[in-house]
């Protein structure tokens, strides 16, 4: 199969799709592997390193996707790159096609086969393609938090870990999943007084057991959210439901409760976000101010750290990628009923009902598409 990979053309994204080392994988395959010239550049993987793993080097986007049967890449594909998608062509990568009914009305007259990584899952039920991220933007959340909470920045002022007579900050964290647990971890290890929300007893019970007195944790009543809220100076909104919208679980009356120059760090931004004062902003200008609150919702977060997001994230495609190569995507998703479930639109189907429901579009099943 001749696999392509072009150059991540959302603002600030320096990740790429395919490391010089899953090309060197697909090569030993017996497949061909084009790379955009510069495309890991800013990941930190010049071009003569692709080349030595048997790539080849092209100068444009469209022969990528002109040429190639499959497309790797990371973030969803923009308008422009949209347009010259096509039937046949396998597109893998993060697509969060939920919030965004423009992307999912270009793939659907497209033709594309369209595989996210963000609804592959495993035999436990977890998401392996989108877990690498989380547990980026999760460690990311209370750095960039507590860089907000700085005055300068339009915070309160207040230092994550405060100073000996002083009291640390106050944050919350919405939601005890992977983002969830890796920002407890590490704004508790900056110092701050840390409480995570969930609705999952058992998930509670775990966290309790396993980081012991390092945060608290809650149960994640409208009432125990509302209260701590309004008492924090950072809220980092951690929920996921698998390729659907996030939940407002914050709303903008709320805001009116919570101390001036509090911050709130919406990590579920990609699937619309979990506040309903969010909305997408990028690296260039990551936060902004409403009634008095500062809201940081850069939907590209782990792009900042684009060379250890780019290892982490080729890790867990690399074996997938490998697979539908190898197999064709029909004969893979069959073998794997965890990579089907990764399959959102095929020959102008929607095929994620979550998805659908979100957008008011028919769906077909995963296992209708295989038939078609």
């Amino acid at each position: 199969m001749l696999i392509g990979c072009p150059t991540e053309i959302k603002n600030q994204e320096y990740r790429v799709g395919i490391t010089p080392a899953a090309a060197h994988e697909a090569v030993a395959h017996g497949h061909q592997v084009i790379i955009q010239k510069g495309a890991g550049t800013g990941a930190g993987f010049p071009d003569a390193e692709y080349i030595e793993a048997g790539a080849e080097i092209v100068d444009t986007a469209a022969e990528i996707f002109e040429r190639a049967e499959m497309v790797v890449k990371v973030k969803e594909p923009q308008a422009v790159e949209r347009k010259q998608l096509r039937e046949g062509q396998i597109l893998f990568t993060y697509l969060h096609l939920a919030p965004d009914p423009e992307q999912t009305k270009d793939l659907l007259e497209s033709g594309v086969t369209a595989i996210a990584y963000e609804t592959v899952t495993d035999r436990n039920g977890a998401l392996p393609l989108l877990a690498p991220m989380s547990e980026v933007a999760g460690r990311l959340a209370p750095q960039v938090g507590s860089w907000t909470l700085q005055k300068a920045n339009g915070g309160r002022g207040v230092l994550m870990g405060g100073v000996p007579g002083v009291a640390p900050a106050k944050v919350v964290v919405l939601g005890g999943g992977v983002v969830g647990t890796h920002a407890a971890k590490i704004a508790a290890g900056m110092g701050a007084d840390v409480t995570v929300l969930d609705l999952s007893l058992p998930r509670m019970r775990y966290l309790d057991d396993v980081f012991g007195g390092d945060f608290k944790t809650l149960y994640a009543s409208k009432g125990n959210t509302a209260e701590m809220v309004a008492g924090v100076d950072m809220v980092i909104g951690a929920v996921l439901i698998p390729g659907a919208a996030a939940p407002k679980l914050v709303t903008r009356e709320m805001l009116k409760t919570m101390k001036p120059g509090a911050v709130l760090v919406d990590v579920a931004i990609d699937q619309g976000g979990c506040f309903e004062t969010s909305h997408a902003t990028t690296h260039d200008d990551p936060i902004y101010e409403v009634d008095g609150i500062m809201h940081y919702c850069v939907a590209n977060m782990p792009g900042a750290v684009a060379r250890t997001s780019t290892q982490a994230l080729g890790n867990a495609t690399m074996p997938f990628m490998i697979a539908l190569a190898n197999k064709g995507w029909r004969k893979a998703c069959e073998d794997d009923p965890h990579l089907l479930d990764g399959l959102n639109t095929h020959k102008g189907h929607l095929t994620y009902a979550a998805v659908g429901e979100a957008l008011g579009i028919e769906t077909i099943s995963p296992e209708e598409a295989l038939k078609l």
